[in-house]
């Protein structure tokens, strides 16, 4: 019988709680939470996404087809589960943020909000947890993706993901060359990221021409480069007198729980920073790791 395959684990009841919690999420906030278009499709896409791949993760173990899917299966589960923790993160901050801070509506649609976002913290807690039990410890063979620089790679790429979303709505990097190359760096680290996730869930590394290790640590390094100087001149090009001038204050904004264009440019500006830590640690987890094989 198929159901002898899977058994019972502290794995297998994480993906059971996320994925009761992600529906619970996206069900109760599409039902009564009375949503508009824009932000509320966001968070129901971040719930029911995250719902539908840990659904096909749970068939394919539960019917014992990991050796005929078409990914690496010591990849591919570990990298959905923290990207879903990271959409569900989102979800849980911007749901509140611009349903529930400043309502004053009809009761009933605030307690489908309430609920919505509960279950959205729930929903968090369960992939972390199972990011968490997933991970390669010391000493064990696990995919690339269950080590510490390949979540790091997960991470990278979704803070690039709100960097341009942020960016974009307005257009804040036009005025100076300068930011243009901080847009550059965005891109530039974005796309390799994502080519070593897909390389590394298609199980496509060994065709490389080069040994995949020594790119990793290299491509870090430049990466490290890259966005310490973006970390640098983002905020000198974007805070001083003579373009903050252009960008209305929060003293300006019509504020209402949402974000107006000051914030997101300090929120650029945070995230670049960030993101510069997150490949500072990828770029030593690497380099150990190049130097440990050898």
């Amino acid at each position: 019988m198929p159901l002898v395959v899977v058994h019972s684990s502290p794995l297998l009841w994480a993906r059971l709680a996320a994925l009761v919690f992600a529906c619970v999420a996206f069900s109760v906030a599409v039902h009564g939470a009375a949503l508009g278009h824009g932000t509320g499709d966001w968070c129901v896409f971040c719930w029911s996404f995250s719902f539908a791949g840990t659904l096909l993760v749970l068939l394919v173990e539960l019917f014992g087809l990991q050796a005929r899917a078409p990914v690496s299966w010591r990849n591919f589960p570990i990298t959905f589960a923290c990207y879903a923790s990271l959409l569900c993160l989102s979800a849980s901050i911007i749901f509140p943020l611009y349903f529930l801070k400043g309502y004053s509506g009809s009761n009933v649609p605030r307690d489908y909000r309430i609920v919505a976002t509960v279950f959205s913290c729930l929903a968090t807690v369960a992939y972390l947890t199972e990011v968490s039990i997933s991970k390669a410890r010391p000493g064990e063979v696990a995919g690339y993706m269950a080590t510490v620089p390949g979540l790091l790679k997960v991470c990278e790429t979704f803070i690039a993901c709100v960097i341009f979303v942020f960016i974009s709505e307005p257009v804040s990097y036009d005025r100076h060359d300068a930011l243009k190359w901080c847009l550059a760096v965005y891109c530039v680290c974005f796309i390799l990221s994502a080519a070593i996730i897909v390389l590394c869930v298609g199980e496509c590394t060994g065709c490389l021409p080069f040994p995949f290790a020594r790119f990793l640590s290299a491509y870090a390094l430049l990466a490290v480069l890259m966005y310490l100087s973006a970390t640098i001149v983002w905020p000198v090009f974007q805070f001083n007198n003579k373009y903050s001038s252009q960008t209305r204050r929060p003293s300006q904004c019509a504020y209402s729980g949402k974000f107006c264009d000051w914030d997101k440019l300090v929120a650029v500006a945070v995230l670049t920073a960030l993101n510069f830590l997150m490949y500072l640690a990828d770029l030593i987890y690497s380099a150990r790791l190049v130097f440990v094989s050898v």
